[in-house]
């Protein structure tokens, strides 16, 4: 090898290994404190973000899972329910996932897994290789930051937390919180320091016919419009409301604005962006409405909803063939994995994008 190479070769070296220590910088050995186990999302090499309504903090999680893929994942797990109830020691009626997530590195698909009902369930984090085998995983090393102002209530406790997702060195936490204005949505610095207040959210819900400031977000994505960062959150029954990312600032109060009303009777569960033949798209998964496409691609020429309305904004198209979709994670932006209840039985499968 000529010098040259060899040094650069180093360098990379170098500077992959300082990437990794800056991503875990300052956690804790040993295994995370959780009390709960929901919402997942991955930040810079390998970090998986929980996020522990009963705990009130997010918990970030050094999975070691560092190695690239060299397939894409495309396996089917029948009954992936069942197979943890019996590696956990318990029925599949004592089992629920909350949320699936892959790691974009390595492709393995990471499960919030809840064991038994109640306050009293159990936090696991379990983990789906390429190949399709299951195993649990416990944290080597984590950190945490509290969510000082979660509700009281122990019911709306729950809801502290309703999606994570990692944009630009920022967690970004909805959910709800104890201010008068409890719909709240945070941007927290990671490598973790110190919590903050977040920004309570206002919007528009067309078929209420009224301001609301209570409901939280059920689930969002970051999207890029017009060279500007915004989120796109969903709520239930179901309008759909653009939020900028740079009001997202400790105490602010935000007026979202409301794009589309996608029917009542609904709650969102999960979505995901995705690029196909050079257009944009989301796809969300919903309780009771199947998975929506949605074009992405002019979201800031729909006008804001202001005024009673039933379904208006924008369009969608229902994915008739991804029935009983609870939970989807991109893999990229031509395959998903799915998580699809099947009268009761979960299947883990990896499927083209739409």
């Amino acid at each position: 090898m000529k010098k040259s190479s060899l040094l650069l070769f180093v360098l990379g070296c170098t500077f992959t290994a300082l990437t990794f220590a800056a991503a875990t910088d300052g956690m804790t050995s040993g295994k995370a404190p959780l009390k709960s186990a929901g919402p997942l999302a991955f930040g810079p090499e390998g970090v998986l973000f929980v996020g522990d309504s009963a705990g009130a903090q997010v918990v970030a999680l050094d999975t070691n899972d560092h190695t690239a893929a060299t397939a894409v994942p495309m396996f089917e797990i029948k009954g992936i329910n069942q197979k943890i109830a019996a590696m956990l020691g318990t029925t599949a009626d004592q089992i629920t996932v909350n949320d699936i997530a892959v790691n974009p590195i390595s492709k393995k698909v990471y499960l919030s897994v809840s064991r038994g009902r109640g306050p009293d369930a159990m936090p696991v984090i379990m983990r789906v290789d390429p190949q399709g085998n299951i195993s649990e995983f416990t944290s080597a090393k984590y950190s945490t930051v509290a969510i000082a102002d979660a509700p009281a209530d122990a019911k709306a406790r729950m809801q502290t937390i309703t999606e994570v997702r990692y944009v630009d060195g920022k967690v970004l936490v909805a959910g709800l919180s104890n201010e008068e204005f409890s719909s709240n949505m945070r941007a927290i610095p990671y490598p973790f320091a110190k919590t903050a207040a977040g920004a309570s959210i206002e919007m528009y819900h067309g078929s209420h016919g009224r301001y609301e400031t209570n409901s939280p977000v059920r689930t969002f994505v970051p999207i890029t419009i017009k060279n500007q960062e915004y989120i796109l959150a969903a709520y239930t029954c179901t309008p759909l409301v653009k939020i900028p990312v740079s009001e997202l600032k400790a105490g602010a109060k935000i007026k979202g604005t409301t794009i589309a009303e996608l029917g009542a009777g609904n709650r969102p569960l999960d979505m995901i962006s995705y690029k196909k033949d050079g257009h944009d798209y989301l796809l969300m998964a919903n309780s009771s409405r199947g998975v929506m496409k949605v074009d992405a691609d002019h979201l800031d020429t729909y006008s804001s909803i202001t005024a009673p309305t039933d379904i208006t904004g924008v369009p969608y198209k229902t994915v008739d063939n991804w029935k009983g979709v609870v939970q989807l994670d991109k893999i990229d932006d031509k395959i998903a994995m799915v998580l699809q209840d099947s009268n009761g039985s979960l299947d883990l499968r990896g499927v083209a994008l739409p």
